[in-house]
């Protein structure tokens, strides 16, 4: 695919957008940020990719203070320095901070990191050995104190998401950020089925198989190459249209140069037909039964 005008992208992007609970809008494809901030000798093409895409329209930037152990999120303050209202910003927490006292320690030096004194979002990254009640107490009392608009979590299976629906307030929450992709849809027996009913989008993590073992065999595979050869497009796009499909589901693949971050907001101007899906579910089946929550 040639490269396209920004305008053209912002437009396709503001036709695809997931409403949260509260009402509030994310659009269907955003930034993820794992492992930038990592190398110094990229800083300068990371920041002009994230600041291309929100030329763009991805206004949803994804990180986490575990990334590069807040580094992530610097890189991320720098990049959104007087760009703040337009971005949907989104940060997570550790297990170990999600509770108490820590809990307001961890938001307030990631809230300083990112040079700003509100999160869109602010998510759980992993369950851990804080009771769930706890941390969502704290997360209450975060977005009562304005310093978060909105919670959620991350890596929580339909278990865990039924478990926390059932406390006091869990039902506020948000997303459940999840890993989603062609080579990883077992999601898509439970879970998925079982968030929509509940009117909880998805946030997909390493759409594009980032780190995962099988992202050769996607993109080497005959029938996404001759897919996105009939769209005159790159397989990452195919991959990204194909997972915000749903209208369920935020992807956020993460780009370090500008030029991968207009080709992956190019992915939403393709409608891709019931014929394309068929042909991908035969390449890489759906799941056809439970299985474990695919991590990275």
């Amino acid at each position: 695919m040639n490269r396209i005008p920004h305008t053209l992208i912002l437009a396709a992007l503001k036709q695809h957008v997931v409403k949260l609970p509260d009402e509030r809008e994310m659009r269907a494809l955003g930034q993820g940020t794992w492992r930038m901030g990592d190398d110094a000798s990229k800083h300068d093409a990371e920041i002009e990719a994230l600041q291309t895409g929100l030329d763009c329209g991805l206004h949803v930037i994804d990180t986490a203070e575990m990334y590069g152990e807040g580094k992530s999120e610097s890189l991320v303050g720098e990049a959104i320095q007087d760009r703040r209202e337009d971005v949907f910003l989104v940060s997570k927490v550790y297990p170990h901070n999600a509770g108490g006292d820590k809990l307001v320690q961890a938001c307030d030096t990631t809230l300083e990191r990112l040079g700003t004194d509100y999160l869109d979002l602010y998510l759980l990254h992993w369950r851990g050995n804080i009771p769930l009640k706890e941390t969502v107490d704290g997360l209450e009392q975060l977005k009562a104190d304005g310093k978060i608009r909105a919670w959620g979590v991350s890596n929580f299976d339909v278990d865990d998401m039924k478990e926390l629906l059932a406390l006091p307030n869990g039902k506020h929450c948000a997303v459940n950020q999840v890993l989603y992709h062609l080579g990883s849809r077992g999601i898509e027996h439970d879970l998925l089925p079982f968030l929509e009913e509940q009117r909880i989008p998805v946030m997909a993590y390493s759409p594009l198989a980032e780190g995962s073992d099988v992202k050769e065999k996607i993109f080497n595979d005959e029938t996404v190459k001759q897919i996105a050869e009939a769209y005159h497009a790159s397989v990452a796009q195919i991959l990204l249209a194909w997972t915000v499909r749903s209208g369920n589901v935020i992807a956020i693949p993460k780009a370090g140069q500008k030029a991968h971050v207009e080709e992956n907001g190019a992915a939403l101007l393709l409608n891709l037909t019931e014929e394309d899906f068929k042909a991908l579910d035969e390449a890489f089946p759906p799941p056809s039964g439970k299985e474990p929550l695919d991590v990275i």
